[in-house]
């Protein structure tokens, strides 16, 4: 007696980490292969004519970074620098591009089937910026969408 199994394929649901951290009280994420580091150092230099989201370049151990005040981009109130406060280094485009962020949070990992798509704005900021959201016990993490925060803003 011979038993046909009918094999039904399994939706692939991968595994992603995201580096998660705050900006206001908005809880947001980002995948952590884009983290290249998070630092304190501030002491940026300006740059002169410089649209208003960029804040300075600093120095990575003789890279130059440009540090971006991500809460101008998502049109939330400007972020305050306290102890809490990073920059949270990113590579983008082979780059290095530092976001100002309130604090850092955890790393989160979530299988991609968790990840709801994102609404067309989120807390007043505009959807095109988030790429996905995740509903966790108390809050909603936000899932950022760097390269269309930089490519619209960062590239010119």
């Amino acid at each position: 007696m011979t038993t046909t199994l009918l094999e039904k394929p399994e939706l692939e649901t991968s595994e992603q980490q995201f580096a998660t951290f705050y900006v206001g009280d908005m809880l947001l994420g980002i995948d952590i292969r884009q983290v290249q580091e998070i630092n304190r150092e501030f002491e940026v230099t300006l740059v002169p004519h410089a649209p208003d989201y960029v804040r300075g370049v600093i120095n990575l151990r003789g890279d130059v970074a440009s540090v971006i005040n991500l809460s101008t981009i998502l049109g939330l109130p400007e972020v305050e620098l306290a102890k809490e406060s990073r920059n949270l280094i990113a590579n983008y485009q082979n780059e290095s591009v530092g976001f100002v962020v309130d604090r850092i949070s955890d790393i989160v990992t979530l299988r991609s089937d968790q990840i709801a798509p994102q609404s067309s704005s989120i807390n007043g900021v505009e959807g095109k910026y988030f790429s996905g959201v995740f509903a966790m016990e108390t809050e909603i993490l936000v899932i950022l969408n760097i390269e269309e925060v930089l490519s619209g803003n960062c590239t010119d």
